[in-house]
């Protein structure tokens, strides 16, 4: 039985042939991804002991994961309250939708001259994945609404995007699963795709970059009318003490 008060990481022990500190970063990063850390109100805790037992490793790697993880910002050392997932302040958050308004804007501009057949089909797949009824779907349109984006990342061919974006994925995916089921989003995100795609296939870079940031700020200015969500989530202890 699930215990909803002390929610637990879902994560698989590790292969011990291969960099033990690198494995354990990447999956507890990976199980932070997949939680819905702003749809509830307590706090997430990390457990170092829980987590050894869970990886099937000493606790010696945990900790360089958990120092690497809280370097990167994914985690925070409270005192009297131990290790948390860092939750963000609607402020930060919508500071964090414009910045990667700006790099998938630029990505699509960049996409739309190179994008083939074959990328058009992968969009077309992301954009119309359960297009009928996106609300009965809601878990699994929200994942793949954020590949659709992350896609038109990639398809802009510059790495440093795709690496910039991968920092913000866990707060844009985990408020976007949030904000999804308000205000009718899903359904309109699906509208947004198909011009976005369309745009992408007549190579109209200008069309583009301009359907791609206006979606994206969408969210922004959802967020700044009904994000007040984001900071009861983030609670007291979102800033560092001293």
């Amino acid at each position: 039985m699930q215990d909803f008060a002390n929610p637990r990481l879902k994560v698989e022990p590790l292969d011990l042939g291969i960099g033990l500190r690198r494995q354990a970063c990447e999956a507890i990063k990976r199980a932070i991804t997949e939680m819905d850390i702003y749809g509830r109100p307590e706090e997430i805790r990390l457990d170092e002991r829980q987590l050894s037992h869970d990886l099937g490793v000493s606790r010696t790697p945990i900790r360089e994961a958990v120092s690497i993880l809280e370097q990167e910002g994914f985690v925070r050392s409270i005192p009297r309250r131990g290790l948390v997932v860092v939750r963000k302040t609607k402020r930060e958050i919508v500071e964090m939708i414009t910045v990667w308004a700006a790099i998938e804007s630029m990505a699509a501009r960049l996409a739309a001259l190179r994008v083939t057949p074959n990328d058009i089909n992968e969009l077309h797949d992301l954009g119309e994945a359960f297009q009928d009824d996106p609300d009965r779907h809601i878990h699994d349109y929200s994942h793949a609404n954020m590949a659709f984006h992350k896609a038109i990342i990639r398809l802009g061919g510059v790495e440093l995007m795709v690496s910039l974006t991968d920092t913000l994925f866990i707060h844009m995916r985990a408020v976007r699963a949030v904000t999804m089921t308000q205000d009718n989003r899903a359904r309109r995100s699906v509208v947004d795709h198909r011009a976005i795609i369309a745009a992408l296939a007549a190579h109209d870079a200008g069309l583009a970059e301009r359907l791609v940031r206006e979606h994206t700020m969408g969210l922004a200015a959802h967020v700044e009318e009904h994000g007040d969500f984001l900071d009861v989530a983030a609670g007291d202890h979102r800033r560092r003490p001293g």
